[in-house]
């Protein structure tokens, strides 16, 4: 699994930001709300993004907490470059090239985030997962999930997937990059919103809810 989703996210890596926002039917309000969501009173929290890209979400929640110290985490170097270039000089930033599913985080961490990558994980692995970022956080710490839902049923899914791909058919997006964003999605292992909720509940997490859905795209919050 993992060696296909980094092959794919290689290549698109120069163009992800930019596409970003034309994949996303609800961009602004999916990355509004789970900004909104990191909240801490340290003003300089320690944060974890996994899966962090070019380090998208990270920069605005950088423009929230300026003084923070982030760890971007991510299997593709060529995306982590993206991010080395976003945050050029920033010394307060720090980055992992890595498995997430397999690391030892050293330290624990005020706030762990992620955008749009554990979807990706088959479903035992984002169930452990859930377990290793409550064990990673200080006690009244928070996690933020945005990330991709399934259907609750077959049905949804389907129309989810056709609500989708009108949206991207319409947002001026080559057909070169409508297929490969098609092509990605295969890799997507969508799990439901209640199974997300449960799993989160089960590793720990207190407060757990979906704070934001617009079909498949939903954000998570739990704090320890």
């Amino acid at each position: 699994m993992h060696s296909s989703v980094k092959k794919l996210f290689d290549a698109v890596a120069n163009d992800y930001d930019r596409q970003r926002k034309q994949l996303i039917p609800c961009f602004d309000e999916f990355y509004g709300m789970a900004v909104s969501l990191v909240e801490s009173i340290n003003p300089s929290p320690s944060i974890l993004d996994l899966g962090a890209g070019t380090g998208l979400f990270s920069s605005m929640v950088l423009q929230k907490y300026p003084t923070s110290q982030i760890t971007l985490v991510d299997l593709s170097e060529k995306m982590l470059e993206g991010a080395r270039a976003r945050f050029h000089p920033l010394d307060n930033i720090q980055y992992v090239v890595g498995d997430y599913t397999n690391l030892n985080f050293p330290q624990s961490y005020d706030i762990v985030i992620s955008s749009l990558s554990i979807h990706h994980l088959t479903h035992t692995a984002k169930r452990q997962l859930f377990s290793t970022v409550y064990q990673s956080l200080h006690d009244g710490g928070i996690f933020v999930n945005a990330d991709q839902v399934a259907g609750h049923n077959s049905q949804n899914d389907d129309y989810y997937k056709r609500r989708w791909l009108a949206h991207i058919n319409e947002s001026g997006l080559t057909e070169e990059s409508i297929n490969a964003s098609v092509e990605r999605r295969k890799l997507d292992i969508n799990a439901k919103l209640g199974d997300q909720i449960n799993w989160m509940e089960q590793a720990g997490f207190h407060d757990v809810d979906c704070m934001y859905k617009h079909f498949d795209f939903a954000v998570f919050y739990g704090r320890k």
